[in-house]
């Protein structure tokens, strides 16, 4: 079973939600996870109750989105894998520094106590700066491997990088085996 979890950066929900069905496709078993303000806030992108019902009816099962069902995440609940797509700068920031506030902070870290993959796919506006420090500890870290990165509008927003979502199947692949996908920036 693979874990795939959704963080803030609602305008790529809809690159991401591509991504899981085409893994469901393939034949994976996907546990959805959503960070609490995922779950619940409507935006300009859509209602959460819309993406809430379209995530169900993609992994034909629940979605973990509290800190308490998180938690038995890797001592009693062992997944192959975990995603997190799209991981929010917050969210990595929370991961290197070890904070756990959040249903998807507090499933990556039980999680990666089980010595398991988390692949994450980053889209963040300040990944070039403030951020920057962050994908550095990560880097550094066994078990966390990166969806290839790039700027995604360098003149207007020169700190900021996305993931390629289309690399997030080939790179969870590479990530199985104990592999980082070619490079991280592209």
């Amino acid at each position: 079973m693979i874990g795939y979890a959704l963080c803030g950066s609602y305008c790529t929900h809809k690159a991401s939600l591509i991504q899981m069905e085409a893994l469901v496709n393939q034949g994976y078993d996907i546990l959805p996870i959503m960070s609490e303000n995922v779950y619940s806030t409507d935006t300009r992108f859509g209602k959460a109750e819309d993406l809430c019902r379209r995530v169900k009816d993609i992994c034909g099962r629940e979605i973990v989105h509290t800190i308490v069902g998180a938690e038995p995440l890797g001592p009693k609940i062992a997944l192959d894998a975990m995603i997190i797509c799209p991981c929010t700068g917050n969210t990595l920031a929370k991961l290197a520094s070890g904070i756990t506030d959040t249903s998807v902070s507090m499933a990556a870290k039980a999680h990666l106590r089980g010595n398991r993959p988390l692949v994450i796919a980053l889209a963040s506006n300040d990944a070039l700066s403030a951020n920057l420090k962050n994908i550095a500890t990560m880097l550094s870290r066994k078990f966390v491997y990166f969806v290839p990165l790039s700027q995604d509008d360098p003149e207007q927003k020169p700190h900021s990088l996305i993931a390629d979502f289309s690399l997030l199947i080939p790179t969870l692949e590479r990530a199985l085996e104990g592999k980082q996908y070619q490079r991280i920036f592209k």
